[in-house]
């Protein structure tokens, strides 16, 4: 195989190959994703909230906001975010597709080594990034688990059970796959299938690929501000579903690794 130049050590002391420059995330090491839909009261607070993290990473880090045609002033407020911020960038889908298309086009349009994911409503916090960037040498994602979930019981009590049932269809070992904090390796993160509930998925996605995949305790938070985007049927039925669609995927799903070539 003909050998890619290699850039400098990175803050890791990793060597990391040099890349064609598609767009401003290639500038640096780890790109945040924050799928945005109608979340107009908290974009203010996350603008504080992530150029302090930005500011303190380990990794040189952006924050690339998805718009995911809110009906409300969040892309407005994106907007003005970014032309504050240097590390901030923002696009937005034509029209409402939902969290998986969101995180999907995000990733899509990243091309940093490491991607990472967080939700709007502040209910985690990306200084608990700080605690996932030591292990994303060893692993292709590293993701959060709720140790304190500051939920009603109708929620923790319905994503105990759909969790539970997820973990028996997929068989991927993980106890929290809704908490919205993970940091992947790009290259894994881009061959991930889009379909509706692939945000649900993750781990057992990686993992399709022979991925290593580690959970690290973070905090979670209360929502002071916007509305929940989920109910009992979106947060326990459709997962139901998903997982019997998984398991199709799963039994079908091609992964492949070149060798030779002389294309490079």
């Amino acid at each position: 195989m003909t050998k890619r130049k290699l850039v400098e050590n990175n803050i890791l002391g990793e060597l990391i190959p040099k890349r064609k420059q598609t767009n401003k995330t290639s500038n640096y090491e780890f790109t945040i994703i924050i799928p945005v839909f109608n979340e107009e009261d908290n974009i203010c607070a996350l603008e504080k909230k992530l150029s302090e993290f930005v500011s303190q990473s380990a990794l040189s880090a952006c924050v690339l906001f998805v718009n995911d045609s809110s009906t409300n002033q969040s892309n407005y407020r994106i907007i003005e975010v970014c032309n504050r911020q240097k590390h901030f960038y923002h696009l937005s889908l034509t029209k409402n597709s939902g969290l998986s298309a969101a995180l999907k086009a995000g990733i899509d349009a990243t091309w940093s080594t490491w991607v990472g994911y967080i939700d709007a409503d502040l209910q985690t916090t990306p200084k608990d990034f700080h605690l996932m960037i030591p292990y994303v040498k060893e692993y292709e994602l590293v993701m959060g688990i709720r140790v304190k979930r500051d939920d009603s019981f109708v929620k923790r009590a319905s994503s105990r059970i759909a969790n539970g049932f997820r973990r028996f269809m997929t068989n991927e070992g993980v106890s929290d796959t809704g908490c919205p904090l993970k940091i992947m390796r790009t290259e894994y993160a881009k061959r991930i299938p889009l379909f509706t509930g692939m945000h649900r998925f993750l781990p057992a996605l990686i993992q399709l690929q022979n991925g290593k995949v580690l959970q690290v305790p973070v905090r979670h938070f209360p929502r002071v501000a916007g509305q929940s985007k989920y109910n009992l049927r979106n947060r326990l039925v459709a997962p139901l579903i998903d997982c019997f669609a998984y398991r199709w995927m799963k039994k079908r799903y091609i992964n492949y690794q070149i060798g030779e070539n002389n294309i490079e």
